[in-house]
């Protein structure tokens, strides 16, 4: 009798040690496909010396409870527009996935996206954020910040783990960084646009409304999500590797208190931290840019080392150019479930979309992508074009890629 409980003691050690090693494998492969998107990023920025603009902490935070993950304060990047531009105002929310378990988030205080103390000092402002005509013709001259992200969960959180020391206080570093800028300037805009990238461009839409709240209704208010579009789609083993994932960062978090009542009144609150279920209830104008085939979807949510654990995918989620048939055809599914989440809220003519069929992620902070002589384009029309023609009501905007291999102007990432 006695092996036996050794036996099984010696299997649930090993049980748990496996899992054990599998978060960590999980946890060290996005942080990989982190780390690439934003290293490439930087080198694919501006072609001339860009602006570097410095990080300003926000003082007085913490006496709110506005702190990062560690408690450290938060902070943003600022650079005060001129002209015709003075008193308009690009707020760029900052991405970098999500921390879902303890163990992760624990991880996450000690690097720049959970603490203050790890964050560059400065940071290059290229794409939506520059300050060349050039580089971005409809926004070079507004007031121009960018929000770092340090909670976990795009802004959302509002609670915390005494235990570990985990402050979970996206929500109240949102509201922080509005109270400290509208103070600085912005409570006089008269143009205003919320953007965001990846798990900020998921934060651009949960915030968008409370945005336009912010300002009188004389204010022209509206919202871009850039690669924010992420869907409960299956995974090539046919799990849901994204919703385990963000079911984890909804329950540590406890998101359910800040997560929209239109959807949490219908819906699980996981199921309302996926765009797809909060996109067409937004009143404020929004645009979405994505690629059909997000390179972080594809990485980290739809072949993940989970879901290929003989590595199956490895060749072709790094290359698309090494993908088979069968996997191009998982690929377009994908795609057209996109097009599918969008469709109701394309249909709102204060909507604007932008969806082309690249391997791509974050379009609108990358100076090659955003701005540049050979930027990716929807029939001769590019993403600084068509952002401002919808901004400025110019143009509706409602451009949709043909699939896969049609589009010869997209700027497709290969994982090295």
């Amino acid at each position: 009798m006695k092996w036996m409980l050794h036996l099984c003691f010696f299997l649930c050690f090993v049980a748990v040690f496996s899992r054990s090693e599998d978060v960590l494998v999980a946890m060290k492969a996005r942080e990989r496909v982190l780390s690439f998107l934003e290293n490439d990023a930087v080198v694919s920025g501006s072609p001339s010396k860009p602006l570097m603009v410095p990080l300003t902490l926000i003082q007085g935070a913490d006496s709110k409870g506005a702190v990062c993950l560690d408690g450290t304060l938060p902070g943003y990047h600022v650079h005060h527009g001129s002209g015709s531009g003075a008193n308009s105002w690009v707020i760029q929310l900052e991405g970098g996935g999500w921390c879902n378990t303890i163990r992760s988030c624990v991880y996450r205080k000690t690097t720049r996206r959970g603490s203050s103390k790890f964050m560059e000092k400065q940071l290059p402002f290229t794409g939506i954020l520059s300050n060349k005509p050039e580089e971005n013709p409809d926004f070079f001259s507004w007031n121009r910040v960018k929000l770092r992200y340090c909670d976990g969960a795009s802004f959302s959180g509002d609670s915390q783990n005494e235990d570990a020391k985990l402050y979970f206080r996206g929500q109240r570093i949102w509201l922080a960084a509005m109270q400290d800028l509208m103070a600085k300037g912005m409570q006089n805009a008269d143009q205003a646009l919320l953007s965001g990238c990846s798990a900020g461009g998921l934060a651009s839409i949960l915030h968008c409304d409370e945005f336009q709240d912010l300002f009188p209704a004389t204010t022209k208010v509206k919202c871009l999500s850039d690669a924010g579009m992420f869907l409960d789609a299956a995974d090539v083993s046919g799990g849901h590797t994204l919703r385990s994932m963000f079911a984890g960062v909804v329950s540590l978090q406890e998101l359910q208190k800040t997560l929209p009542n239109t959807c949490t009144s219908q819906l699980d609150p996981t199921s309302c931290f996926f765009p797809q279920n909060l996109v067409a209830n937004i009143k404020t104008p929004m645009f979405l840019l994505n690629a059909a085939y997000d390179a972080w979807q594809v990485q980290a949510s739809l072949a993940p080392p989970s879901a290929d654990p003989h590595g199956y995918w490895n060749d072709c989620k790094s290359d698309h150019a090494h993908c088979n048939a069968s996997q191009i055809q998982f690929f377009q599914d994908f795609r057209n479930q996109m097009l599918s989440a969008v469709k109701g809220f394309s249909m709102s003519n204060k909507n604007g979309l932008f969806i082309n069929s690249c391997f791509a992620h974050c379009q609108s902070e990358r100076q090659d992508t955003w701005f540049a002589d050979d930027s990716p384009s929807i029939g001769n029309q590019g993403i600084a074009k068509s952002v401002g023609d919808w901004y400025f009501d110019r143009v509706a905007v409602k451009a949709i890629d043909c699939p896969y291999p049609c589009d010869s102007t997209c700027h497709n990432l290969v994982f090295k």
